[in-house]
């Protein structure tokens, strides 16, 4: 048996080091259903949000850790509460001891017995313990005084082996296994990493392709999108097959045929629906099909992978835990593995989930867009290059232009490639006239509108 976090025995701390004083919680909404960004044939209206959390110190310098998970408007509150629950097991802990060893928080969070029994491992709970934890390693990374994919490409892969939790997946990848893999990283990552700070990580963007858009609309930032330098772009399909039959038509005929064209349908299908709509959509040579059903059915995706090649078949964005990743893999169910920052345990779960990956030889390109989910899992995805994977190869980060604006540190786009950030931290603090105006139901913006009669998120 595997211990839930692997690691040495922790060193004594002192009882005059800095410790975490608070858990600033806040439920920020924005209203994007308004112009139908974001919209896709399961989520018609999706007002994007964030539950949101700051860790706060006594350390001198003012350090704090930031992080959240993403929502679509109502319910948010629930995910607020379920952070708020975490509390006790952060509250006090010394700075030092969880920036030395995140894993030990994650490692205490999974193993309380009765917020467990909410999941296990899965839904607004554990969303909640991903959040914290990405908070947690913020922190790290601001202590380290480094971007957190350099801290994690940087550190040794003992200590990375350490952070992961193997329970239920040692059929699948072995610490020993892991070590293995996280020590090959090592050959050329400073070559890799001066690379990537030359020409940053390729991007694909699903900014033209919501399914509320006009074929104008469509048109249009398709174009822009090529002439930005992207060589994907991504459309939502799945509502109407004759709508996704012209929007796909038009797309096609405005990209060309040499940029990538994927297409996205939420889950909104059964397997034969997947297969049938798939292959009519074949003729404007999607390269994959996301989430064509339910992303808890494993053997589901196997067969339609079998059945829509050569399009690929890729899924990941709600796929709720490591052991359910661990059998898409198995069962060969998936062509493109999609991680996200904030559906599963936080960085600590995504490390199990890249080293799942680099064993079975299947690209991640993970999915982003949302709120502050591109600033997340662009560190991720360079920590997978640099350290691990060591290619870029058939490898994309989905890139959505919305709302970076609300963050300190937003992500940079250039010729359809992430810049590699510099900041200190995981790109997670939100702008403190943001949070002001975006909270709900209190924030200037909210308040304002239900002043006006407008209506709101809830």
């Amino acid at each position: 048996m595997y211990d839930l976090v692997p690691r040495t025995e922790r060193p004594l701390v002192s009882p005059t080091a800095a410790r975490i004083t608070a858990v600033d919680t806040f439920d920020i909404r924005f209203p994007t259903s308004r112009e139908l960004d974001g919209s896709d044939a399961m989520n018609p209206d999706p007002d994007y949000s964030a539950a949101y959390l700051v860790l706060r110190t006594e350390a001198a310098d003012g350090l704090e850790g930031h992080g959240f998970t993403f929502t679509i408007g109502r319910g948010n509150e629930v995910q607020v509460a379920a952070i708020e629950a975490l509390r006790g097991h952060v509250v006090g802990r010394s700075v030092d001891e969880v920036c030395d060893d995140p894993g030990s928080v994650f490692h205490d969070l999974i193993a309380d017995s009765q917020l467990r029994w909410l999941g296990p491992e899965k839904g607004v709970m554990h969303m909640a313990i991903g959040a914290v934890g990405n908070a947690v390693w913020d922190l790290a990374a601001k202590r380290a005084r480094t971007p957190l994919w350099r801290l994690l490409a940087e550190a040794d892969p003992e200590w990375l082996v350490r952070q992961i939790d193997f329970r239920y997946i040692t059929d699948a990848l072995t610490p020993d296994e892991a070590l293995e893999l996280l020590r090959r990283g090592k050959d050329g990552a400073g070559e890799r990493t001066a690379r990537l700070l030359a020409k940053g990580f390729p991007a694909y963007t699903t900014s033209a392709g919501w399914l509320g858009y006009s074929d104008e609309k469509l048109s249009r930032l398709a174009a822009q999108a090529v002439a930005d330098g992207f060589r994907q772009i991504k459309l939502k399909v799945g509502a109407d097959l004759a709508d996704d039959v012209r929007r796909c038509r038009v797309a096609r005929s405005v990209v060309g045929p040499d940029i990538r064209l994927a297409i996205d349908a939420n889950q909104r299908w059964n397997v034969d629906e997947a297969i049938i709509w798939t292959r009519r959509l074949a003729e404007f040579e999607p390269y994959w099909i996301e989430e064509p059903t339910s992303p808890d059915d494993v053997l589901g995706h196997a067969v339609i992978r079998e059945a829509v090649a050569p399009v690929k078949v890729a899924t990941g964005e709600h796929v709720q835990n490591r052991i359910v990743f661990k059998q898409l893999l198995q069962a060969g169910a998936i062509d493109v593995l999609q991680i996200d920052a904030a559906r599963v345990g936080g960085v600590n779960e995504n490390l199990a989930i890249l080293l799942l990956a680099a064993k079975f030889g299947v690209p991640v390109c993970p999915h982003a867009g949302g709120v502050g989910l591109c600033e997340l899992v662009q560190h991720l995805s360079m920590f997978d290059f640099v350290a691990l994977s060591g290619t870029t190869d058939d490898r994309v980060i989905e890139y959505v232009d919305h709302l970076h604006e609300h963050f300190v540190d937003p992500v940079m786009i250039r010729q359809g490639h992430y810049e590699a950030p510099t900041t200190p931290g995981f790109s997670a603090a939100m702008r403190p006239e943001s949070i002001a105006q975006f909270t709900f139901p209190g924030g200037t913006f909210w308040a304002a509108d239900l002043k006006r009669g407008k209506g709101h998120a809830a």
